[in-house]
């Protein structure tokens, strides 16, 4: 009796404060930071809050949707892509997108994350359409960049900004792969025999212009070694020259400034010397008849000296 008095008698403050706290808990809310939450008032669109505490008006007011606005990272999928030159390649990649209008990416569209990996697939492979394989690997940042344009264009709507896409990995089939293998080494092998043939070239152009420099070098110290003798040889005959005039002259001093005896005394010293080394050797020849007769060859070697250009001068003068 007494349990249904209490009841009867405070039952209702009870069930009062039970509804308080329902109604503080649906009232109440408390929003992430980096979060926005989308208020729905009576089944029709009403605010966006963000980050902090908030109250709403209890079964009036509810959140529709919960939106992060941080960076998100979605996964595309791998698909299989064919490029201009007929080519099937297997390609998979990232999108790096972010809300920027929760309401927008709410009523937008049902899914924003779904919609953008279609997007991004459709226009990957559009761009890959436009190149050949090989350019599939050299250009992936302008592949990367036009599949951001497209999807930035669709995605606006949504309250979603696409920030970037990336390709993870490209994959021909294995026999494209093989034929890749192949080429790049038989480029490879192209380039070190060009590398090859090119060092030898260098070599023998070394060799050939080491070999000329010696010629010239050779010929150089030939000539002035030809030079400096014939200079030694010209400077001996002078001196030999000058000697014999000089000897002349003092010679025809003493003989009473006569020259062309000066001349006979010498030639006859001359002869006289030469016919004694025949005398010494055992050779036959065949002389004149008048070979003894000194008086008459000087007497012809006479007729040979010109008296007007005598040795009437001193030879250190002429």
């Amino acid at each position: 009796m007494a349990f249904f008095y209490f009841m009867n008698s405070y039952g209702w403050l009870f069930l009062l404060a039970v509804l308080m706290i329902l109604v503080l808990f649906k009232a109440a809310v408390v929003v992430p930071n980096q979060s926005a939450y989308v208020v729905e008032r009576l089944g029709k669109y009403h605010v966006v809050i963000s980050a902090g505490f908030h109250l709403l008006v209890p079964f009036v007011d509810r959140i529709a949707y919960r939106r992060s606005l941080k960076e998100q990272v979605v996964d595309v999928p791998k698909q299989t892509c064919i490029t201009r030159d007929n080519v099937s390649v297997d390609i998979d990649g990232v999108i790096y997108l972010q809300v920027i209008t929760p309401e927008k990416s709410a009523y937008g569209i049902d899914d924003y994350e779904w919609g953008a990996i279609q997007l991004a697939q459709t226009a990957l492979r559009s761009a890959i359409g436009k190149l050949e394989l090989d350019k599939t690997f050299e250009e992936r940042t302008k592949i990367n960049q036009e599949v951001v344009d497209a999807l930035d264009a669709a995605t606006s709507p949504w309250g979603v900004k696409v920030l970037r896409y990336e390709i993870r990995d490209i994959t021909p089939p294995k026999t494209v792969m093989e034929a890749m293998e192949k080429q790049m080494r038989a480029e490879r092998e192209k380039r070190a025999a060009i590398a090859q043939s090119e060092g030898e070239m260098q070599s023998r152009i070394n060799l050939a212009e080491g070999s000329k420099q010696a010629a010239i070098a050779e010929s150089e110290g030939k000539k002035q070694s030809m030079i400096n003798q014939a200079e030694g040889e010209a400077a001996q005959i002078r001196t030999v020259a000058e000697a014999t005039a000089k000897g002349l002259y003092i010679v025809g001093e003493q003989l009473g400034n006569d020259a062309v005896a000066a001349a006979q005394l010498r030639l006859a010293e001359a002869y006289i010397s030469e016919f004694g080394k025949l005398a010494k050797t055992g050779n036959s020849l065949i002389i004149p008849a008048n070979v003894a007769d000194a008086a008459g060859m000087l007497a012809a070697m006479t007729r040979i000296v010109n008296p007007g250009h005598g040795l009437s001068k001193d030879p250190q003068k002429a």
